[in-house]
């Protein structure tokens, strides 16, 4: 049996359609058919040449599949234990670790030994099928698998392993959202469902903030009690947060926050993960304020847990169907990245589904 993948082999160069054999699987190994991938943000930092990765390799790691077959030697029970067959819907980490590592073992997987991340790794012979633009991919051991729900929409379960797994762990780190009054800045997909989710914990107030006006418009419905344009340097972020979030990345943005917390505040920050300037921090200030600072990359499995169920429970609560503005079929892949570069919408996604290369707006 062939799988098709879309291999990329370097910025400004376009994505080729490849076959290859599936080869037989080894101890605890998953076979899984794609069925739906969403391009997130790292991998058109990639595409784009802002971040490197070994080449050629698969882009995609936001995926959603159906299993196919298990190792011989697979016991066919997902992370919390239920039974697995084929023609099963599944979701997994975006990385496998292994279980035992120190890392592991302190509730920090992400950080585990032998980590390998899905739509990050390099294509080779023997090890091609690791990543959302292809046909199938193989889970490897120590890769949690999550069945999930077809009543999910495909789009919505995509997202599940990165962006809501993500936030699930800014949760964590905050704690109790209870009658808090909280603040986002960034209100890309991460703060989207960072709001949602606030919402969902029982928060009283959610402020979100972002430079672009109509995303801060989207953040309505995903439970924002007020938005602030950031466009306008008259613009004073609310003071008194009990908890601000950082989706963005932005030094401004964390600094905004640190500024706006109230004593005893939290800031959580996420979106940190490429360089820019350094942040400017008032020591004093957070000293006697008794300010906490805490960061976050990727997740652990107990947030990838979390984040199944909350999508389960709130799929149709918030308007999580129209995070994807736009999907393609796997032979569209770059005519999709060009999309999602040129119009900068939430998420794009490539239907596995389909196998022609026409686009469906």
């Amino acid at each position: 049996m062939k799988a098709k993948l879309m291999v990329f082999v370097g910025q400004g160069q376009p994505m080729s359609l490849q076959e290859q054999t599936i080869p037989d699987l080894k101890s605890g190994e998953v076979l899984v058919k794609n069925l739906y991938t969403s391009i997130c943000g790292s991998d058109l930092h990639t595409y784009c040449g802002l971040r490197q990765e070994k080449v050629p390799t698969v882009l995609g790691h936001e995926i959603v599949g159906e299993i196919m077959a298990f190792a011989e030697d697979h016991q066919q029970r997902d992370h919390l234990g239920n039974q697995l067959n084929p023609g099963d819907r599944v979701t997994w980490s975006i990385f496998s670790s292994d279980p035992d590592s120190p890392m592991s073992k302190e509730g920090m997987p992400q950080k585990g030994e032998r980590l390998f991340k899905y739509g990050h790794a390099q294509v080779t012979a023997e090890d091609a099928l690791h990543g959302g633009l292809s046909t199938h991919c193989i889970l490897k051991p120590g890769t949690a698998v999550l069945g999930i729900s077809k009543e999910v929409p495909l789009p919505v379960a995509a997202i599940i392993n990165c962006a809501v797994a993500t936030v699930a762990g800014a949760l964590r780190l905050a704690g109790s959202l209870k009658e808090k009054t909280i603040l986002i800045t960034g209100a890309g997909l991460l703060g989207m469902v960072c709001a949602a989710m606030c919402k969902d914990a029982g928060a009283k107030f959610i402020h979100v903030a972002d430079i672009n006006a109509q995303r801060l418009e989207q953040a309505l419905g995903f439970g924002a009690s007020e938005t602030h344009l950031l466009t306008d340097a008259a613009v004073k972020l609310p003071g008194g947060i009990d908890v601000a979030f950082d989706m963005s990345g932005s030094a401004d943005a964390m600094e905004n926050g640190l500024a706006s917390l109230a004593t005893g505040g939290t800031a959580i920050w996420i979106g940190a993960v490429f360089n820019t300037r350094k942040v400017q921090v008032d020591a004093e200030s957070v000293v006697r304020r008794l300010i906490t600072i805490k960061g976050l990359h990727n997740y652990n499995f107990e947030d990838f847990v979390y984040a199944v169920d909350f999508i389960n429970r709130n799929h149709q609560v918030f308007p999580f169907e129209k995070v994807v503005s736009k999907e393609f079929s796997l032979l569209a892949t770059n005519e999709a990245f060009q999309y999602a570069v040129a119009h900068k919408p939430l998420r794009v996604g490539i239907n596995l589904n389909q196998q022609t290369d026409q686009t469906n707006g």
